[in-house]
């Protein structure tokens, strides 16, 4: 009967199918989303045909886009009610265009066409929008639980880097379906897939990765249950407007949203970074280039697990000084193994060096998911007004403006730098610029994210308490 009650309140307790069901939906997105923001801007310099400067700027077109239609997209989720869930309808109709246009994004049939580029992307990106807002907020529907949360977002962050260990698996995908070329040096046939040749590989490949993005996100639509939602009558209320209103009154939200923009320009500046770096700093084969990525994935299915007993020991701050610290000590030692001559060809040095940046920041960047559900509770709490997708598309926007960075920063760095894709080996200064977008600037970038991120002040015990008050002031009314 206690349980009973208490569920009553909201706060749902969650079956691991549940949990794996809604972990689906954010390893699809992996799938689909992930392999346009590591591997685009490499396809559209050394396969597609466009310059550096040319493709960083239609990634940050691209996201003043996002600006205007992801608060436009929270409205439309927030007031809508479709018959098959306020949220989880729409990983449905949006999954599916998201699918067909993110596949058009890597087809090379208009071979160096910047018009080209720009509609298959602005058009992806918006059904993402149509796709990753409900889901955010699908998250706060399922439960007001904290620690259901906790697990959740666990869960949640363990199948996301299962879908992007297959998206660091794509060279040796790739390879599979490249042409071969002889290795003059070893006189073997050799797959390459950094040239206009390898185009049908790579369009293969997305292909396979969207179509099983597209399956997981059935599979989350069938084992999601909305529970905690907004009454009818409050979501005819909700305007656009709303979005800036609660980002103005909401100080959690603002924290959250910064460091949101914080992280993902590190994590995206990075990954765009490690392709290149990989195959003109260290000379790798797709192999080995597939390994180095799997070591930046491989830690969340060992710390990840952990994360709900390492916050109950130090906390919810301590645990994200902690592993950005880590992150930190990862880019200082992959810097210094790279930049002296000893130790520079040492690829089980930068394998550490990988794996101990990786750990940092997948944990860190993993939990921070867990936060959305409390600005959007103490919203409700401050307001009355429970907008968990005003809030999804609020924080959609600061972290699409962080992987604008990844898109945008790596192209001026590369074209300022004066990388050039046809020649195969690069000059120092363009192998020093890769080496600057791989380690010093998200370096920097996580510097600044722990300072915002001490200014969050919703502990668990707050947040337990504010969850009680809404149900308690939900009762009475």
């Amino acid at each position: 009967m206690a349980t009973s009650a208490t569920e009553a309140k909201g706060f749902y307790k969650l079956s691991w199918m549940q949990r794996i069901g809604f972990g689906a939906g954010d390893m699809a997105q992996n799938l689909i989303y992930q392999t346009i923001s590591i591997w685009l801007l490499f396809f559209y310099t050394n396969v597609f045909g466009l310059k550096p400067g040319a493709a960083a700027l239609m990634f940050l077109i691209v996201r003043l886009v996002d600006v205007l239609w992801d608060p436009i997209v929270g409205t439309i989720v927030d007031k809508g009610n479709p018959k098959w869930g306020k949220y989880r309808s729409w990983l449905v109709l949006g999954g599916i265009p998201l699918v067909g246009l993110a596949i058009l994004c890597f087809w090379n049939g208009f071979s160096g066409s910047l018009l080209y580029a720009y509609i298959t992307y602005v058009g992806m990106s918006m059904c993402y929008t149509l796709v990753n807002v409900p889901y955010g907020a699908l998250n706060a529907s399922l439960t007001r639980d904290t620690n259901e949360i906790t697990i959740l977002t666990s869960t949640r962050m363990f199948m996301a880097n299962l879908g992007a260990l297959c998206v660091k698996s794509l060279p040796i995908i790739i390879a599979i379906f490249a042409p071969k070329v002889l290795d003059p040096a070893t006189g073997k046939e050799v797959a390459v897939y950094n040239t206009p040749e390898a185009a049908p590989a790579w369009f293969i490949t997305m292909t396979i990765f969207a179509l099983a993005g597209l399956a997981l996100l059935f599979f989350c639509f069938s084992q999601c249950k909305e529970r905690v939602v907004m009454d009818q009558k409050e979501a005819a209320n909700v305007k656009v407007s709303d979005l800036w209103m609660e980002f103005l009154r909401n100080k959690p939200l603002r924290v959250l949203a910064f460091f949101f923009i914080t992280a993902f320009a590190m994590m995206s500046v990075g990954n765009a970074a490690d392709s290149y770096f990989m195959t003109y700093n260290v000379g790798a084969t797709p192999l080995l280039t597939t390994l180095f990525m799997w070591l930046g994935t491989i830690p969340a299915f060992i710390f990840m697990p952990l994360v709900p007993a390492i916050k109950r020991k130090i906390g919810k701050k301590g645990m994200f000084y902690l592993f950005l610290g880590v992150a930190i000590l990862g880019m200082a030692l992959m810097y210094t193994f790279v930049s002296i001559p000893a130790t520079k060809s040492n690829f089980v040095l930068l394998c550490i060096a990988q794996f101990v940046k990786s750990t940092g920041i997948i944990t860190a960047t993993g939990y921070m998911w867990a936060l959305v559900p409390e600005v959007i509770a103490y919203g409700e709490y401050t307001t009355g007004k429970r907008i968990a997708g005003i809030v999804n598309a609020l924080t959609g926007i600061f972290f699409k403006a962080g992987m604008a960075l990844g898109g945008v920063v790596p192209g001026l760095v590369l074209a300022w730098v004066g990388f050039n894709a046809d020649a195969a080996q690069q000059t120092p200064l363009a192998e020093q610029g890769i080496l600057w977008l791989v380690c010093v600037i998200p370096a920097v970038l996580l510097v600044l994210a722990m300072f915002i991120i001490s200014k969050y002040e919703l502990s668990d015990e707050k947040m337990d308490e504010i969850n009680h008050a809404i149900e308690e002031r939900n009762l009475k009314a």
